[in-house]
């Protein structure tokens, strides 16, 4: 009998797009039998959450060239607890860019690296071309394509922890 998996998605967003990939991640997910999608903003996440989980999608936007300082201070207060608990777990990420996305896909790559996380797929990154201020802040609406890209990971996520392909 397959034992019961629990993929969590820990995400921050400020301007909505983040949220809407997480959710579209999500979504793809919970169609998978035998695993429960988990979505955390995450200020709600904590290494609880972490330790209990089989494997991990991280959604950011890219703040100045950077993850989010809020996925940060998630990073920052579960890394130490996850440390040598975690190994060899599978993760994938999600970033919601202005420009290119690369610095934020590295940062989270070189944190899994060091909790020796099992990459399982290339990050996705959905750029908003968002370079003035007022573009910046204002609210986004990631594309239907987008968001498919999304919902095909999280399905992917949670079907190989379902066949146990990871």
């Amino acid at each position: 009998m397959a034992t019961h998996r629990t993929l969590l998605i820990v995400y921050h967003s400020m301007t909505g797009g983040t949220r809407q990939m997480a959710e579209a991640a999500h979504a793809g997910a919970a169609t998978e039998s035998g695993v429960t999608a988990r979505l955390l903003h995450a200020a709600e996440a904590g290494p609880a959450d972490v330790l209990a989980a089989h494997g991990y999608l991280f959604a950011t936007p890219e703040n100045l060239a950077a993850i989010s300082g809020q996925l940060k201070d998630f990073f920052d207060r579960c890394y130490y607890p996850a440390l040598d608990r975690i190994n060899g777990r599978p993760y994938a990420s999600l970033v919601c860019a202005g420009s290119d996305g690369q610095n934020a896909a590295r940062q989270i790559e070189r944190i899994a690296t060091g909790w020796r996380l099992k990459p399982v797929a290339e990050t996705i990154i959905v750029c908003t071309h968002a370079q003035t201020p007022e573009a910046i802040l204002a609210p986004k609406q990631i594309g239907a394509d987008d968001l498919e890209r999304c919902e095909a990971m999280g399905a992917a996520m949670a079907a190989g922890l379902a066949l146990g392909v990871f």
